[in-house]
């Protein structure tokens, strides 16, 4: 790893300050390779970003278009054919009625935005004791103070928690760890959170359609999002799906919320919106709630620079033509049903718990204890030693923390991008298995 991207010498603050990150100087297809010549097999896509791969030249190539054509305008003064295009391209591929795209920078501004549209909806509809949020734990939506007092992250929470409003939590469908018939699994933890607060002061709730790493790619039962309809209607609650993670095909269908049958109020995508070739995230939204702004105040009251950006609507334009032209929702699809036959080789591995997913997302969730599922202790860092073992075995995945009781737990998410090939998923089981085996060592567990 190069020395001059070690704290303190390098001017570069990075989140991590405890450890040099290798200096990654290329990417072809599904890998990374730094400074050194090392290739790193990106089987999290980067944050389940990179749903592409490296090296598509119309995604650039379109991107140098825009910029050689204008850099930048304001979204609150002029549109830009960009913009227009590709929130023509999403009502295409979004689910029916989800016609209308607000463009912004990331996963944590399109949460931040669509729950403030929510709030404004109500207000604008002449209920403005309609105000509180509703968020499922565990579970994740971002590191803004909004979209984090929405989260459960209980170690991000702790530091910021004086500057964070009240939101209501209940548990999120989570089939490794609950009973089926349990509040969680069936929704009725929705109903009975709504009625505790009062439907006339609830204003929205968020859950993410397909667990992201807080709950490592787990898959709620078939009808639970049917119910949850149901009760947002009966309560005048409306429903915000969060698909920054699992939306964008990364679930085999172009919004995971499509495989339960039901269409959310609004939306929200990212991360893999532009391929990772640009910072590019969205919320979408149905005519019934912008129809009360504008025939209201006649505007969102909601303001970012970049927001509708060309540059970076020209980027996700170019990526979502190409996932449609390469028919790469249909890939994941296929390919997701090899990389799950595969992973499940590792059920079979010391202190592996449960593996599971949706698409070419999966959750590998490590155990002190298979038969009662009893997690490692925290001060034992599983998670990071495995994460720091499968990077020096040239595989990147991404960990997660305290899922199982809200301070222990340890998982970690495979979600390449989808041009993965099967030779490269048994790459991706080999160096797993590796990386757990020193990690195991590490930890004197077997």
């Amino acid at each position: 790893m190069s020395s001059a991207h070690r704290y303190p010498e390098t001017g570069v603050f990075y989140r991590a300050l405890d450890r040099d990150l290798p200096l990654i100087v290329r990417g072809e297809g599904c890998w990374l390779i730094d400074d050194r010549g090392r290739r790193y097999l990106d089987a999290c896509g980067g944050a389940y970003v990179a749903n592409l791969g490296h090296g598509v030249s119309e995604v650039s190539d379109a991107v140098a278009e825009q910029i050689r054509r204008v850099a930048y305008v304001n979204g609150t003064a002029f549109t830009n054919e960009p913009a227009e295009a590709l929130a023509a391209e999403l009502r295409t591929l979004n689910p029916k009625g989800l016609d209308f795209a607000y463009f912004l920078s990331s996963g944590s501004e399109a949460v931040e935005a669509a729950l403030k549209l929510a709030r404004q909806f109500w207000v604008e509809s002449g209920r403005p004791d309609k105000h509180k949020i509703i968020a499922r734990s565990p579970g994740y939506h971002g590191n803004t103070l909004l979209a984090l007092s929405a989260s459960a992250r209980g170690h991000y929470k702790k530091l910021y928690g004086p500057w964070l409003v009240p939101v209501t939590m209940i548990p999120a469908p989570y089939p490794y760890r609950c009973a089926p018939d349990s509040p969680a699994m069936t929704a009725q933890a929705l109903e009975d959170a709504i009625k505790k607060e009062g439907a006339d002061s609830v204003a929205a709730f968020i859950a993410e359609p397909v667990g992201g790493s807080s709950t490592g790619g787990s898959v709620p039962p078939l009808d639970y999002y049917k119910n949850v309809r149901a009760i947002c209607d009966r309560y005048d609650v409306l429903f915000v799906a969060d698909e920054v993670l699992c939306g964008s095909g990364r679930t085999g269908k172009w919004a995971a919320i499509e495989h339960f049958g039901v269409v959310p109020d609004i939306m929200t995508l990212g991360k893999g919106l532009s391929g990772g070739y640009v910072p590019l995230s969205a919320v979408v939204a149905t005519r019934r709630v912008l129809d009360p702004i504008a025939k209201g105040s006649g505007a969102f009251k909601h303001a970012q620079t970049f927001s509708h950006s060309p540059a970076i609507c020209a980027a996700g334009l170019a990526a979502v033509r190409h996932i449609k032209k390469n028919n790469l929702v249909e890939r994941c699809a296929k390919t997701s049903i090899v990389l799950h036959r595969k992973l499940q080789a590792l059920i079979d591995l010391p202190a592996v718990g449960d593996v599971r997913g949706l698409g070419l997302l999966a959750g590998i969730e490590f155990v002190a204890d298979k038969s009662s599922k009893a997690p490692f202790p925290r001060a034992r860092k599983f998670a990071e030693t495995f994460v720091s073992a499968a990077l020096d075995a040239g595989l990147v995945v991404w960990p997660n923390v305290g899922h199982a009781d809200g301070e222990n737990g340890d998982l970690v998410m495979v979600a390449p991008p989808f041009i993965v090939t099967e030779a490269e998923i048994d790459e991706i089981v080999a160096r797993f298995k590796l990386a757990l085996d020193r990690t195991l060592e590490a930890a004197h567990v077997r």
